[in-house]
């Protein structure tokens, strides 16, 4: 695991992480966030709304967004401290999401880093849009 320094990410710099959304998924997202809405887990109650169907959870798509910036971009070592989300298309079980990351912005007075933050399917539709701000973690010496 190499943890990039500030110094090193680059306004444009860009990074992708690619998942499919399975049933299972939005199992263990219902199971861990408590959120049984039944858009997500009841095909009939689904079929009835503007959606026709099942989706997932908008928050099981943003987590790709952690992941991505956990182990992408700036990568192991950082932290999330904020992020803007529009939903903009539904995501169903079996669509494929990638994560597309771009560094818009560095604050080198708090050391922060803005990152765009977009989720496409594989339609290459935006399903998922907005901004993400992080910073990299830095040890402190036990001397």
């Amino acid at each position: 695991m190499q943890i990039k320094k500030y110094k090193d990410i680059q306004v444009g710099d860009e990074a992708i992480y690619t998942r499919t959304i399975t049933e299972k998924d939005i199992e263990l997202f219902g199971k861990v966030s408590g959120d049984r809405n039944p858009i997500h887990f009841n095909e009939d109650f689904a079929k009835k709304t503007i959606f026709k169907g099942r989706i997932a959870h908008g928050l099981l798509t943003a987590s790709f967004i952690s992941t991505a910036l956990a182990e992408k971009l700036p990568g192991p070592g950082s932290i999330y401290l904020k992020q803007t989300l529009i939903f903009k298309k539904p995501v169903r079980i079996g669509d494929t999401i990638t994560v597309i990351l771009k560094v818009i912005e560095k604050n080198d007075e708090k050391k922060r880093i803005t990152l765009k933050t977009t989720c496409i399917n594989q339609k290459n539709e935006v399903v998922l849009d907005g901004e993400a701000v992080t910073m990299i973690l830095t040890t402190i010496s036990s001397s």
